[in-house]
C-alpha cells in the first residue's frame, strides 16, 4: 500500500514546486510516486484538437490513451472519490496529493506569507507538518514541525520518517 500525504496552501504558496522537486528527490531515492492534483475550480482542460479531446467532447464516459511510456486515463464521474483514486495507486511506493484540504489524509500545510498561513486554521484536519521559506516564523502560528521550504532532502527525509513511524 502506498503512503499518501497531501500539500495544501493557497494558490501561489508554492504547492507545484515543491511537489515537483520532492517527485525527484523520491525517485532519486528509488522510489515510485504517483500525484494527484486536485482541480476545484473545473480548470483543467484537454488539449484543444488531440484526439482524446475529441473523443471526450463527443460525450465518451472515459478515454484512455496508451502510449509506449505511459496512460492517460480521461473519466467522467458525479462525484470523484479521493480515496478510491489513491487505492488505485495502491502499487506506488507515495501518492502525494495537491489540494483536497477537507479529506482526510495527512497534509503538510504550505505557504510562503503570514496570510498564507491561515492555511492552517482552514484545514479540517490539523496538518502534520508546516513548509515555508519565511525566515522568521512565530512560534504562536502552530508548534507543529516546521520545514524549509527549500530544503528539498530534509522535507524528503520527513516523509520517509513520517511514514516509519505513522503508517496511514
Amino acid at each position: 500500500m502506498a503512503h499518501c500525504i497531501g500539500f495544501a496552501g493557497y494558490s501561489g504558496s508554492g504547492k507545484t514546486t515543491l511537489i515537483a522537486k520532492l517527485v525527484i528527490e523520491m525517485k532519486r531515492r528509488g522510489k515510485r510516486v504517483a500525484v494527484l492534483k486536485h482541480d476545484a475550480h473545473g480548470h483543467y482542460k484537454e488539449a484543444s484538437g488531440t484526439d482524446s479531446t475529441i473523443f471526450v467532447q463527443s460525450g465518451a464516459e472515459a478515454v484512455v490513451t496508451i502510449s509506449t511510456d505511459s496512460i492517460h486515463v480521461y473519466e467522467k464521474k458525479s462525484e470523484p472519490d479521493l480515496q478510491e483514486q489513491i487505492n488505485a495507486y495502491a502499487h506506488m511506493d507515495y501518492v502525494f496529493v495537491e489540494g483536497f484540504k477537507r479529506e482526510k489524509h495527512p497534509k503538510i500545510a504550505v505557504f510562503r506569507t503570514i496570510e498564507q498561513s491561515e492555511i492552517i486554521q482552514a484545514l479540517e484536519h490539523e496538518p502534520v507538518a508546516i513548509a515555508t521559506d519565511m525566515e522568521t516564523l512565530d512560534s504562536r502560528i502552530s508548534p507543529l514541525p516546521m520545514l524549509d521550504l527549500n530544503d528539498i532532502f530534509a522535507l524528503a527525509d520527513f516523509v520517509e520518517r513520517y511514514f516509519k513511524a505513522d503508517p496511514f
